[in-house]
């Protein structure tokens, strides 16, 4: 019979450690093993080969693997950026959810098996046999045939062909593009050594339900404008920055969805690069996250999706078709998809409110955003029956306008990062969805130009103001332990 996936000695008493410890005092022992020297990327290693080997998928898209595995990249840069003993909250926030989760009567106790790898005769036939595993939603079988795949094909291949199932699935929820492409982006931190176990879960989860085939809208602009047999520019430059200032800010400023692949299809005719139309992408989903009136903290998939479609785009290997739905399909969440119908107009932050503010100096303005986000008042959940619904409350605008000050007197952008990464560290709500939109502001800043990168540093303030203090248990407890040494 089939035993559970072991590992190798290095890493299987860790492991087992986060699979077996009581929920109850997870937390202390893990600082305790990251006090006498284990180090920050171990302990995440471990903690994300626990939960993908010890928790189930569940039938939504909240609790087992999904989100620690897509948070590991997110937590583990903050790691790097955090200083002492600070460094250890991140990975403390991973470590307790991953245990809550195998502790989970919804996903646990569950054990993933080792088993052999499937040959249906030979590479191709392999593939479609996938293919049409992932049609009938056999996610088992299409699990033993990617481990196949895996150890025959280039890796960047297998994952290609596992994105042309999971892209189009995008319109039936946003997690099947978002999991299994931050599973292979958690590899920049975990290297190749777990490839095909990490990437288990995400095959699994893809495959599991029958295949949304296409989108005809999509793919009549694709048809319309040629674009997978003219060759399209990849690379961008400083030629194409009005270009992409001008796509992006239409995008930010559209009501109706349905239009932004049209703009992102007729400059790619026109000439964009790829990259560049990337990164319009990304303006436009900051400038559309700042006009949302959305009060969920876990609806920040306008940005993180269009961050991780940047981070596609440059990757070598993947087909030009995926590549082209990368960017033609990001509106089609439907997390995404519902913020068209809670928004402000454009622009946001109000340039009046901003105006009326009194001047500070930069440090005591950085202290005004930091305590109008710890001021945002309480959630009174006895209301809330719809999270997906939830707005705003009118506080978090006075938050933001405060963070366009800062950026308008063009202080320094990297303390108000700095700040923003102690923030998020508070958060035990959003499974990893807050760490997920910090390292997407952080990168997306940096990777965009200006006069347009300010909006990434506004959108972490808001998103910081919307999340923070709706679940802060993890914090606390890690916090009087940190205190208690």
């Amino acid at each position: 019979m089939p035993e559970i996936v072991r590992f190798s000695d290095t890493i299987e008493p860790l492991v087992r450690f986060i699979e077996e410890t009581p929920r109850s005092e997870i937390l202390d022992r893990t600082l305790e093993k990251l006090r006498s020297g284990v180090p920050p990327q171990t302990m995440l290693t471990a903690s994300v080969l626990a939960v993908a080997r010890s928790a189930d998928l569940p039938p939504g898209h909240h609790g087992g693997p999904l989100h620690p595995i897509a948070g590991l990249h997110a937590v583990s840069q903050l790691v790097a950026r955090l200083d002492g003993e600070q460094r250890f909250l991140p990975v403390l926030q991973h470590v307790a959810l991953s245990n809550k989760h195998i502790h989970d009567p919804v996903t646990g106790p569950y054990s993933l098996l080792d088993f052999a790898p499937l040959d249906a005769g030979g590479i191709e036939a392999t593939k479609a046999a996938f293919l049409k595993a992932a049609g009938r939603g056999e996610s088992n079988k299409a699990d033993h045939l990617f481990l196949w795949l895996w150890d025959h094909i280039p890796a960047i291949e297998a994952f290609d062909l596992l994105l042309s199932v999971a892209i189009p699935k995008n319109v039936l929820d946003d997690h099947y593009f978002i999991f299994p492409a931050f599973a292979w982006r958690a590899l920049e931190t975990l290297g190749h050594e777990h490839l095909k176990f990490l990437m288990r879960p995400a095959v699994r989860y893809v495959a599991r339900f029958p295949t949304q085939r296409s989108v005809p809208e999509v793919d009549a602009l694709i048809e319309q404008h040629q674009l997978l047999t003219r060759i399209l520019r990849r690379r961008t430059g400083a030629d194409e920055t009005g270009t992409i200032g001008r796509i992006g800010e239409a995008i930010g400023g559209c009501t109706t969805y349905g239009e932004i692949p049209v703009l992102l299809a007729q400059a790619l005719a026109d000439g964009l690069s790829l990259e560049g139309a990337g990164e319009a992408l990304s303006i436009g989903a900051a400038g559309l996250f700042l006009r949302s009136l959305t009060g969920n903290p876990m609806d920040v998939h306008l940005h993180t999706s269009a961050n991780l479609r940047r981070y596609l785009l440059r990757l070598d290997g993947l087909s030009m078709r995926n590549k082209l739905l990368i960017l033609l399909l990001w509106h089609t969440g439907p997390e995404v998809k519902s913020t068209q119908y809670r928004m402000e107009p454009a622009p946001q932050a109000d340039p009046a409110a901003v105006a009326a503010l009194p001047m500070r100096t930069e440090a005591a303005l950085l202290e005004a955003i930091t305590q109008s986000i710890r001021d945002q008042p309480p959630t009174d959940w006895s209301t809330v029956t719809n999270l997906g619904k939830m707005l705003a409350v009118p506080e978090v605008k006075e938050t933001v306008n405060l963070a366009r000050q800062y950026v308008q007197l063009r202080y320094d952008p990297e303390a108000l990062l700095r700040r923003l990464g102690e923030i998020v560290c508070h958060d035990s709500f959003t499974e990893m969805h807050a760490f997920k939109h910090h390292q997407a502001i952080v990168e997306e800043f940096h990777a965009t130009r200006e006069p347009w990168r300010w909006m990434h540093l506004v959108c972490g303030v808001q998103a910081a103001a919307i999340s923070f203090g709706k679940n802060m248990e993890i914090y606390e407890e890690a916090l009087d332990l940190l205190h208690a040494a």
